[in-house]
């Protein structure tokens, strides 16, 4: 068995992504799990709660990456002297370096050369020379167009790793061990639709009024609502709920947030962490998405899905964090009444978006 180092260093939503290629390194060269890998995630400190609830992680090691993280910790000698360290002393021997297409791992593979590792995977523009020992092309070895948790299982292929015999290459988390009290709870009193306002950066964010108003929209036709969010979003979270909707804003860690959104019968959100996390536990997603990076890379993967928002805004790739357009039209001019609609297509089980792509087969 060897140790292989998985790197994804930057949000929890990709950390998520990054499931299935941690399950093909963990599961090792053959398909019936005969020679299998001791995995570490190296992350950032944003990804660790979603690090340690992914199969196939045997450990979490957390960093924050003068290069990933926003805002950007100093690059200092104590820092990397620490990084360094801890792959030697932890007898790492290969290392899979999972970047998105604006991310380069070179930095990274510098350092992993300096402590040790002898096989380095990555998929990089710029000539690598020594510093990986697999490298992929972007927009040669595989297009840029796809999901990203397709491309992670491309360079972990390319490395070497496939995923188990029956493994359908989707996002998985680790079920708990206990059931969840809340979760529990909110079960019991029938079925629910979570909508989580919230998102990391601005650009992504569907306005709180416009939630607002879905909710109430929601329980007017009859549905009981669950209005998630985390602790810096609580104020957030009460504004949408309103009088009469279910708050949990600030009041659930990652899991209790994993088993309410796998109890739910449709998740309302935009391009962040939980749309993932939906998608890891199986809930069909009405994902309000703003073009700022390409849907087909970043949308929720492998489960039912209705995508709104224009995708043709001003603001398309532009990876802005705060909308660079007066008004937000990108999500702004998604109504109320359409995020309703598309709540009955899902539950209706109208074919969707996500069920007419192409899902990873190994």
């Amino acid at each position: 068995m060897s140790r292989v180092l998985v790197a994804r260093l930057d949000s929890m939503g990709d950390v998520l992504l990054a499931g299935p290629a941690l399950r093909a390194v963990a599961n090792g060269s053959r398909p019936d799990g005969s020679r299998p890998n001791d995995v570490v995630l190296l992350c950032g400190p944003e990804g660790a709660s979603a690090a340690g609830m992914l199969p196939g992680v045997t450990q979490v090691h957390t960093w924050a990456c003068p290069w990933i993280v926003n805002p950007a910790p100093p690059a200092t000698e104590d820092s990397t002297s620490a990084l360094i360290e801890f792959v030697r002393s932890s007898r790492i021997e290969e290392a899979l370096i999972l970047t998105s297409f604006h991310q380069s791992p070179l930095p990274l593979a510098l350092l992993l050369r300096l402590a040790g590792v002898k096989k380095i995977m990555g998929a990089s523009t710029d000539y690598a020379g020594s510093l990986l020992d697999v490298r992929l092309k972007p927009g040669e070895d595989f297009p840029e167009d796809q999901p990203e948790a397709v491309r992670a299982l491309a360079l972990a292929d390319a490395g070497g790793y496939v995923l188990p015999n029956g493994d359908d290459g989707k996002l998985r988390i680790t079920p708990s061990p206990d059931p969840d009290k809340t979760a529990q709870e909110l079960a019991s009193e029938g079925p629910y639709i979570v909508v989580h306002p919230g998102a990391t950066a601005p650009a992504r964010a569907w306005p709180a009024l416009h939630n607002a108003a879905t909710v109430e929209l929601l329980q007017a036709y009859g549905h009981r609502v669950v209005v998630t969010g985390g602790p810096a979003e609580a104020s957030l979270a009460a504004t949408v709920a309103g009088p009469s909707a279910r708050n949990l804003g600030g009041a659930t860690d990652l899991r209790t947030l994993a088993a309410v959104l796998a109890g739910a019968a449709v998740v309302v959100t935009g391009n962040t962490g939980p749309a993932h996390l939906a998608a890891a536990v199986g809930t069909p997603v009405v994902c309000l998405f703003a073009p700022v990076v390409p849907a087909i890379r970043w949308a929720p993967y492998g489960v039912p899905m209705e995508l709104l928002g224009d995708q043709e805004a001003a603001c398309k790739n532009t990876r802005a964090r705060t909308c660079p357009v007066p008004g937000h039209p990108c999500l702004s001019s998604v109504t109320p009444e359409q995020v309703v609609e598309a709540v009955g297509r899902l539950l209706g089980g109208v074919s969707s978006l996500s069920t007419r792509r192409k899902v990873w087969k190994p």
